[in-house]
């Protein structure tokens, strides 16, 4: 029997385009390992398998016609943060047990039908998104595959948790502080977080000061390559874009390359009192990956990168405003975990000015950050600050310290969506405990071919940094 999960997107495409397999065999055999895989994980928040094999059928028909693409027959799932018609959407949320199923689908999920892949359901997301685990206390904890007793990640946990245990081939997530690289990172895995301004289904404006953008996990650069040549196509609807480079992700990736000047720090922008101490795992990881492109041919130049000391209070300042934002009533924010009950109430707190002015403070980081940044093709950070925390390390009483353990733990990654650039999170090693760990590459804007390609020779010379979890 072949076993799919272990095999490149494009040679599962290439399966169905020739016939070896059809869609619907393929789609059956997600959903077997979803059966036998997800009751001890809990990656999924619901699985829709007559939906899933009338979708597929009707796929079979398309195969050979005009309008197949690169993903069409393949299985994959909506994050449950994105309404799909027919659906529940439960946000990770105890307030959302009876909402009826959406009557109409979120534009990301549009995209997943129009590539032609095939939703097999919904993947595990904290509670409104706000979380870096996906521990939602209405949903239970997403366990990561390479050892239970740890985080998968958040805020698309469900989604990585579901890649990396072979449930899945790929999954779209969205990332509006690090959600799609921290359970990349996590569950050693790949994560793209587009620039602002680059996807149709998600451009970012939509968002109280751009923070949240779709995007994708993978097992390999190359899978992220090939779905992401698809993520950015279609109507664009705003009248600023970001540059974009020219030629296809995977051409990128898979041709020769021009050496780069890449620049690294490990600094980040959180305040020096918060005493944020760089793990040594994710130094070692962090290490590696600017190995692996000095023998690549590039030349890595440190980089003196002095990040305003504001930049603290106004994140938390956007951050609770968006939380703010949340179609919940302030009867009901009694049901709500305390983390998100918080960030709500501290968003209600903050007034018009402030905000104008977190929002001025956070452009000008944006304007700092990328000209700094500018003077390199692009930069390498490390990716998490140790290996994914145990299940309930986060605090579920003191929720200000909960948002300061998740600062913590991921010191590295919101501020490259309040910059609006693009940044992939690719593994490079393990821990003793053979937990993953990797690094960050972070573009200029539009610069996501050029961090792609860098993160395709990273995995290249780290191929043991890219490996199933065991069991599955």
């Amino acid at each position: 029997m072949t076993i799919w999960h272990q095999h490149s997107l494009a040679h599962q495409h290439n399966a169905l385009s020739t016939g070896q397999i059809s869609a619907s065999e393929l789609t059956e055999y997600y959903l077997q390992r979803i059966e036998r895989f997800n009751p001890g994980l809990n990656a999924f928040v619901h699985v829709d398998p007559e939906y899933a094999r009338r979708r597929a059928a009707a796929v079979d028909d398309q195969l050979a016609g005009p309008t197949a693409t690169a993903l069409t027959g393949l299985a994959s799932a909506d994050k449950d943060l994105v309404h799909r018609e027919g659906m529940p959407t439960r946000y990770g949320s105890a307030l959302t047990a009876d909402q009826p199923p959406a009557d109409q689908s979120d534009p990301m999920a549009t995209w997943l039908d129009s590539v032609g892949a095939i939703s097999v359901g919904k993947t595990a997301t904290s509670e409104f998104g706000m979380a870096a685990a996906s521990e939602a206390l209405a949903m239970g904890p997403t366990k990561n595959p390479h050892d239970v007793s740890r985080s998968a990640g958040g805020s698309s946990g469900g989604a990585a948790a579901a890649v990396a245990a072979g449930m899945l081939p790929f999954a779209p997530g969205s990332d509006g502080g690090g959600s799609i690289r921290i359970p990349a990172l996590s569950c050693g895995l790949v994560g793209w977080k587009p620039s602002r301004g680059l996807v149709p289904a998600g451009s970012g404006f939509e968002f109280l000061g751009g923070l949240a953008v779709p995007g994708l996990i993978t097992r390999s650069v190359e899978d992220l390559a090939l779905a992401a040549d698809l993520l950015v196509r279609g109507d664009w609807s705003w009248a600023t874009r970001a540059p974009g480079e020219p030629g296809s992700y995977l051409a990128g990736v898979t041709e020769g390359f021009t050496p780069r000047r890449i620049g690294w720090t490990s600094a980040s922008p959180w305040p020096e009192d918060w005493a944020i101490t760089p793990d040594p795992l994710a130094l070692e990881a962090f290490s590696r990956a600017r190995d692996a492109l000095v023998d690549a041919g590039h030349e890595l130049v440190e980089c003196d990168w002095q990040p305003s000391r504001h930049y603290a209070e106004d994140f938390v300042t956007l951050w609770t405003a968006n939380a703010a934002s949340l179609p919940v009533p302030e009867e009901a924010r009694v049901a709500l975990e305390p983390l998100t009950r918080f960030l709500i109430e501290e968003g209600m707190k903050v007034s018009g000015v402030q905000l104008v002015r977190a929002l001025a403070g956070l452009r000008s980081f944006e304007q700092d950050t990328i000209s700094t940044f500018g003077q390199f093709d692009a930069m390498l950070t490390p990716g998490l600050n140790g290996p994914p925390p145990a299940l309930g390390w986060y605090d579920q009483v003191d929720a200000w310290r909960n948002f300061r353990q998740q600062v913590d733990i991921t010191p590295w990654t919101s501020f490259v969506n309040v910059a609006g650039l693009p940044a992939i999170a690719v593994p490079t090693t393990y821990s003793p405990e053979g937990l993953p760990a990797g690094a960050q590459l972070v573009g200029n804007p539009g610069g996501d071919a050029t961090v792609m390609a860098l993160a395709a020779q990273i995995e290249s010379r780290l191929p043991e940094a890219t490996r199933s979890p065991a069991g599955y």
